[in-house]
Protein backbone atom coordinates (compact mmCIF):
# COMPACT_ATOMS: atom_id res chain seq x y z
CA UNK A 1 0.00 0.00 0.00
CA UNK A 2 1.34 3.64 -0.91
CA UNK A 3 0.72 6.10 1.50
CA UNK A 4 1.36 9.90 1.03
CA UNK A 5 2.40 10.39 3.65
CA UNK A 6 6.15 12.24 5.30
CA UNK A 7 7.01 9.06 7.64
CA UNK A 8 7.15 5.21 6.61
CA UNK A 9 5.90 2.78 9.01
CA UNK A 10 6.30 -0.73 8.99
CA UNK A 11 4.20 -3.12 10.72
CA UNK A 12 4.01 -6.86 11.08
CA UNK A 13 0.75 -6.59 8.28
CA UNK A 14 1.53 -3.68 6.32
CA UNK A 15 3.61 -1.63 4.35
CA UNK A 16 3.29 2.18 4.03
CA UNK A 17 6.08 3.96 1.65
CA UNK A 18 6.57 7.44 1.51
CA UNK A 19 5.62 9.12 -1.73
CA UNK A 20 6.97 13.00 -1.91
CA UNK A 21 6.33 14.98 -4.63
CA UNK A 22 8.21 18.14 -4.37
CA UNK A 23 6.63 21.37 -5.19
CA UNK A 24 6.80 23.11 -8.93
CA UNK A 25 8.40 26.23 -6.94
CA UNK A 26 10.96 23.59 -5.94
CA UNK A 27 11.93 22.65 -9.10
CA UNK A 28 12.45 25.63 -10.30
CA UNK A 29 14.84 26.74 -7.65
CA UNK A 30 16.68 23.42 -8.17
CA UNK A 31 16.71 24.06 -11.69
CA UNK A 32 18.05 27.77 -11.07
CA UNK A 33 20.84 26.65 -8.56
CA UNK A 34 21.96 23.84 -10.93
CA UNK A 35 21.89 25.85 -14.45
CA UNK A 36 23.84 28.61 -12.42
CA UNK A 37 26.11 26.08 -11.35
CA UNK A 38 26.87 24.14 -14.76
CA UNK A 39 27.19 27.57 -16.39
CA UNK A 40 29.66 28.41 -13.96
CA UNK A 41 31.19 25.27 -14.41
CA UNK A 42 31.46 24.76 -18.22
CA UNK A 43 31.74 28.47 -18.99
CA UNK A 44 33.22 30.44 -16.58
CA UNK A 45 29.83 32.63 -16.08
CA UNK A 46 26.11 31.76 -16.02
CA UNK A 47 23.86 32.25 -19.48
CA UNK A 48 21.34 33.82 -18.25
CA UNK A 49 18.29 33.78 -15.46
CA UNK A 50 15.49 31.98 -17.78
CA UNK A 51 18.38 29.75 -19.78
CA UNK A 52 20.02 28.36 -16.45
CA UNK A 53 16.45 27.36 -15.46
CA UNK A 54 15.83 25.41 -18.31
CA UNK A 55 19.08 23.97 -18.53
CA UNK A 56 18.96 22.87 -14.93
CA UNK A 57 14.95 21.56 -15.20
CA UNK A 58 16.34 19.48 -18.56
CA UNK A 59 19.44 18.44 -16.91
CA UNK A 60 17.53 17.41 -14.08
CA UNK A 61 15.70 14.77 -16.10
CA UNK A 62 18.97 14.00 -17.62
CA UNK A 63 20.74 13.56 -14.46
CA UNK A 64 18.21 11.56 -12.63
CA UNK A 65 18.01 9.15 -15.92
CA UNK A 66 22.26 9.09 -15.27
CA UNK A 67 21.94 8.22 -11.27
CA UNK A 68 19.13 5.66 -12.37
CA UNK A 69 21.39 3.89 -14.89
CA UNK A 70 24.69 4.05 -12.38
CA UNK A 71 22.73 2.76 -9.41
CA UNK A 72 22.80 5.62 -7.95
CA UNK A 73 20.15 7.61 -4.98
CA UNK A 74 19.52 10.83 -5.16
CA UNK A 75 17.85 11.78 -1.69
CA UNK A 76 16.04 15.12 -1.05
CA UNK A 77 17.24 18.83 -1.66
CA UNK A 78 20.84 17.89 -1.95
CA UNK A 79 20.71 14.62 -4.28
CA UNK A 80 18.03 16.47 -6.59
CA UNK A 81 20.23 19.09 -6.75
CA UNK A 82 23.58 16.71 -7.33
CA UNK A 83 21.54 14.59 -10.08
CA UNK A 84 20.27 18.22 -11.50
CA UNK A 85 24.14 19.83 -11.38
CA UNK A 86 25.36 17.01 -13.52
CA UNK A 87 22.57 16.54 -16.04
CA UNK A 88 23.16 19.96 -16.70
CA UNK A 89 26.61 19.98 -17.47
CA UNK A 90 26.47 16.84 -19.45
CA UNK A 91 23.80 19.12 -21.46
CA UNK A 92 25.82 21.38 -21.80
CA UNK A 93 28.79 19.70 -23.11
CA UNK A 94 26.74 17.93 -25.77
CA UNK A 95 25.57 20.94 -26.89
CA UNK A 96 28.93 22.79 -26.77
CA UNK A 97 29.92 19.88 -28.92
CA UNK A 98 27.25 20.66 -32.09
CA UNK A 99 27.68 24.00 -31.49
CA UNK A 100 31.51 24.50 -31.70
CA UNK A 101 33.53 27.07 -29.93
CA UNK A 102 33.19 30.64 -29.80
CA UNK A 103 35.51 31.81 -27.61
Amino acid sequence: MIALTSWLAVTSSSYFVVVHTPSFIAWIVIGLIAGWIAGHVTRGRGFGCIVDVILGLIGAVIGGWIFTKLGIVAWAFWGSLASAVVGAVVLVAIARLFSGSRN
